[in-house]
């Protein structure tokens, strides 16, 4: 769905944007109702200063930093935080120019949308952390992936999406206590570490070498605030790389194998069957 004329709300302030808006979503009709979102890449000068919004917003940083003062009240961004408005809350939101963030954002409307961001997240005009922001990067681009489409299912399939991403966030956030915790902080950046850095290392040894961090610790934390080890998440990467390279029509599987630090290629194939399902092979002529 390519927006021929989008919203004035929308920031030309972004260096790139992949964003939606679905026509007719925000008259006031049913329980909950997307009416636009995307994710934004933001310049330095990118700035957000608004009196109120017509509608129910959640907004996610994925990279960078930033500050967000809603209601007169200031909030640091940074990745993980999710932070919320609406109708008669103030926004002004900025980037760190030396840290420019990505961003998403889902507005929505409908009777329960205020109730539902209020018991599942925090009041409307806070923000919050949550511990696996991977998973909400992943519901937020299929919620702009389908917002994008040109079926007629668009809007409910969009409107379920914002349901199951809401419960999510309040399944994956941390208190307060917990978010300035040395424990969360060690594991937000072991975690950011696997994630740079995964063609590098092989085994669950070089992640805790690398983190400067005992690898029993490493997996305590990981068995608190995530849901999968240290090294799942590691091979969760790799793999979703080697799918990526497998589109390309000359590579060999083999090559890909090596690259990944793969001594076996009959190994990886054995690993990539067991993520997705299909052997790397037959992955690539599904092309």
């Amino acid at each position: 769905m390519e927006i021929t004329n989008e919203p004035k709300f929308f920031s030309q302030q972004v260096a790139q944007a992949r964003r939606f808006y679905i026509e007719g979503a925000s008259t006031k009709d049913s329980r909950i109702k997307v009416v636009c979102g995307g994710c934004e890449h933001t310049h330095p000068d990118f700035k957000i200063d608004r009196k109120g919004f017509p509608y129910y917003s959640i907004e996610f940083v994925a990279k960078g930093r930033g500050t967000a003062i809603l209601k007169g009240r200031k909030f640091d961004l940074a990745p993980g935080t999710i932070f919320s408005y609406g109708p008669r809350i103030s926004q002004v939101i900025t980037t760190n120019p030396q840290h420019l963030m990505t961003k998403y954002f889902i507005d929505f409307t409908g009777e329960a949308a205020r109730q539902m961001i209020k018991k599942n997240i925090a009041p409307l005009g806070t923000a919050v952390q949550i511990s696996r922001p991977d998973e909400i990067a992943r519901i937020m681009d299929d919620l702009i992936n389908h917002g994008l489409s040109d079926s007629s299912y668009t809007p409910m399939i969009c409107s379920t999406l914002l349901e199951y991403l809401i419960y999510r966030i309040a399944e994956t956030k941390v208190t307060e206590e917990t978010r300035f915790s040395r424990a969360f902080m060690n594991y937000q950046n072991c975690r950011q570490q696997i994630k740079d850095n995964f063609m590098e290392f092989n085994s669950l040894q070089d992640i805790a070498e690398f983190c400067s961090i005992d690898h029993a610790y490493l997996c305590r934390l990981f068995k608190k605030f995530d849901t999968q080890t240290p090294y799942q998440y590691l091979i969760h990467l790799k793999m979703a790389h080697a799918a990526q390279s497998l589109q390309k029509p000359d590579i060999l599987v083999k090559e890909i194998a090596y690259e990944l630090g793969f001594a076996d290629p009959f190994h990886f194939s054995r690993v990539f069957k067991k993520v997705f399902g299909i052997s790397p092979q037959k992955f690539k002529n599904l092309r």
